[in-house]
């Protein structure tokens, strides 16, 4: 099995975007977190179930989009890792 790792990256990003939703409501900034946990979570069920990443340019990354955020993750099947490295409004990138 997996374990999941958050860059510092993914973090800072995850931070910003909830404080953003949380100024216009917490409550929903709150359930947004819970969500994205939710789907982080289960990544390790099916981890090249994603779709391969549009941003980089190797197999095992992979993009799980979500709300219309992409959350870009590598599977490091050596270490049996999956590094979780940011999350963006594919507009932004």
């Amino acid at each position: 099995m997996f374990k999941i790792e958050k860059n510092i990256t993914f973090n800072d990003s995850l931070f910003s975007i909830l404080k953003y939703i949380a100024k216009d409501s917490p409550s929903r900034a709150k359930n947004f977190k819970i969500q994205i946990d939710n789907k982080i979570r289960n990544i390790p069920n099916m981890p090249f179930k994603a779709r391969k990443s549009f941003h980089f340019n190797d197999h095992n990354t992979r993009d799980l989009v979500f709300k219309g955020y992409t959350i870009p993750y590598y599977i490091d099947e050596n270490l049996s890792i999956i590094v979780i490295l940011d999350i963006f409004k594919w507009q932004n990138k």
